[in-house]
């Protein structure tokens, strides 16, 4: 009833707030009344709001459970741990993989079955390693890497490596093909990505937290960016580390047993994600239909249906995964999940589904469907200026407020973190002090209030292509450091650039009203090519490091774990390392 009470708190808060917002934007274009283009804007807008609002009360709560809870994590995270209780759970880690670079694979499974063998419980634990690889050369090293890595450890703990010839299903198939096979032999299972490494520490933990919650499901843990030399990942992993805690605090206080999974970096509880998790192929021969492309959150919400609890655990330890270097790579990515929301439309109708988790569904299609609402949104607000010229087109006062409040419920997790950050000397010192916290705060807001539109942009193009019968094929991402040429930019980048020369011309030669509230939105489009350039080069890259610039506690002071790692952001020499720590 607790968990109950506060949806219905939160529920309100969104609902209310939307309605307020939705009034204002109304009221800002009340001069002249509203006409047929005016409630265009007033529809789009409405879509934009969700995601936004829900970010910002998340923030809210967030913020008071770390200023005021002795312990937020375990006002959220009510189950308890059994810390001291012997690990009697058998568990499969299983690491899925297509395309990758092995070496790197390996080498994250031989530090993770190390730490387990320190600590004297390998005989709990068996490594599968899942290959839908097509590349030969992928092909090859991965065989080469598991015979030595068999070699190594199959003393210790049951090792194997399987590759399918196909992939039907894509990651959830792979997972699914081996839990036929071999399910019955264990209790939970650790997913993890080509890109995942956690801690064996994190690992025990959550094995015992399954253990002694016979009805959690699903467990997942709060997933941090590796410490990266690419100036890309660090912005990104920077932003996301200053969100991360206030959102998800808040989002586990209200969402309780029916939280989300991210695909990866979580245990699995084997025979109900056997018996009740198996994702469907969806009929049809559209975009669409097929093997769902984001297999993870109808796995939870599928759990949720079996009566069991799923849930993340709010705390930043010892769980990582490696973060896109370059624009490109995330935006590939980004459309990838674009596309395997935008399937959930077809389980919205699944009975049986708790009301919660109808209302996830929702909004992960939301994530995506926004966008093309918000490029609609500036589109048709810088057009109107030039289709009704006679006359003011938005009112200055309530315009201005809306832009305030709108860009501080955008920022307001990352402001709150900001503002706990400050306030507590053991966190700010993590983070290299007051100083490097709103440096580094400041300058992830720029870079990230510039890719919003390349973003959007991307996602509307994206979702028209859908919408013409265009299907994206599963590609392995490009994980190390790397260049990105101007012609490949400018050959994935186009639109966003041409929309933003003629959108930002066009605005030069109107009002100041209207260009202070669209023109951040246009100029991030009109620079996107230089940001994915500029954003991937390793010049650029190794210099941010050095200095400590976006730089995370993981990196400025890293646990034997990470360091055993070693990561190229860990190795720079010791003046360098020296400038950073200082």
């Amino acid at each position: 009833m607790l968990t109950a009470g506060r949806r219905w708190v939160f529920a309100s808060a969104v609902l209310s707030t939307m309605s307020l917002l939705m009034l204002l934007m109304a009221k800002t274009l009340s001069p002249g009344g509203l006409d047929l283009l005016d409630k265009a804007l007033l529809l789009c807008f409405g879509f934009t709001l969700p995601w936004t609002v829900i970010g910002f009360w998340n923030a809210v709560i967030g913020l008071l459970l770390m200023r005021f809870s002795r312990d937020p994590v375990a006002r959220v995270f009510p189950l308890g741990q059994g810390e001291r209780v012997p690990v009697n759970q058998k568990v499969a880690i299983l690491s899925c993989i297509r395309n990758e670079d092995a070496e790197t694979v390996y080498r994250n499974l031989d530090r993770m079955v190390a730490g387990l063998a320190e600590k004297g419980v390998t005989d709990r634990f068996a490594v599968h390693v899942l290959s839908d690889s097509t590349w030969a050369e992928c092909i090859s090293d991965e065989e080469g890497l598991s015979e030595g890595f068999g070699a190594r450890w199959g003393q210790s703990l049951p090792v194997s490596y399987r590759r399918r010839e196909d992939n039907p299903g894509f990651k959830a198939g792979n997972i699914a093909e081996f839990m036929d096979r071999c399910g019955e032999r264990y209790d939970l299972a650790l997913v993890l990505d080509a890109d995942s490494v956690m801690d064996p520490h994190t690992v025990l933990a959550m094995v015992r937290t399954m253990q002694a919650n016979p009805r959690l499901g699903i467990l997942q843990s709060l997933v941090v960016g590796l410490p990266s030399v690419s100036a890309f990942a660090r912005a990104f992993q920077f932003g996301m580390r200053f969100g991360m805690r206030s959102y998800t605090l808040g989002s586990a206080w209200w969402q309780g047993d029916c939280g989300p999974y991210w695909g990866h970096n979580a245990l699995l509880r084997v025979r109900p994600f056997m018996e009740h998790c198996r994702i469907p192929r969806i009929s049809g021969r559209g975009p669409l239909s097929g093997w769902v492309l984001s297999h993870d959150q109808v796995e939870a919400v599928l759990m949720r249906r079996a009566g069991y609890e799923v849930r993340v655990l709010p705390q930043e330890t010892g769980s990582y995964e490696e973060n896109p270097t370059t624009l490109l790579e995330y935006i590939r990515r980004d459309l990838r999940w674009c596309q395997g929301n935008l399937q959930y439309f077809r389980f919205l109708g699944t009975r049986g589904l708790h009301a919660l988790s109808r209302v996830q569904l929702i909004l992960a299609i939301l994530m995506f469907i926004s966008s093309p609402f918000w490029v609609s949104l500036m589109v048709i607000a810088a057009s109107r200026a030039f289709i009704a010229p006679a006359g003011p087109l938005f009112d200055p006062s309530y315009g201005m407020a809306l832009l305030f409040i709108i860009l501080t419920m955008v920022f307001a997790p990352k402001l709150a973190s900001v503002i706990d950050l400050l306030a507590d000397a053991r966190r700010r010192g993590a983070f290299g002090g007051a100083s490097r916290v709103i440096a580094g705060a400041l300058g992830e807001a720029f870079f990230s209030t510039l890719l919003a539109p390349v973003l959007a942009i991307a996602h509307s193009v994206f979702i028209g292509g859908l919408l013409a019968g265009k299907k994206l094929a599963w590609e392995p991402q490009r994980r190390l450091t790397h260049r990105v040429p101007i012609a490949l930019a400018w050959r994935r980048l186009w639109p966003q650039t041409l929309i933003g020369i003629a959108v930002t011309l066009a605005l030069a030669t109107h009002g100041s009203v209207t260009i202070a509230l669209l023109s951040p939105f246009f100029i991030g489009a009109l620079v996107a090519v230089p940001i994915a350039v500029w954003s991937a080069d390793p010049r650029l890259g190794l210099w941010v490091t050095r200095h400590g610039f976006w730089a995370i506690p993981e990196e400025l002071a890293p646990s034997p774990f990470l360091a055993s790692l070693n990561l190229d952001a860990l190795n720079h020499d010791s003046e360098s390392r020296g400038q950073v720590l200082g």
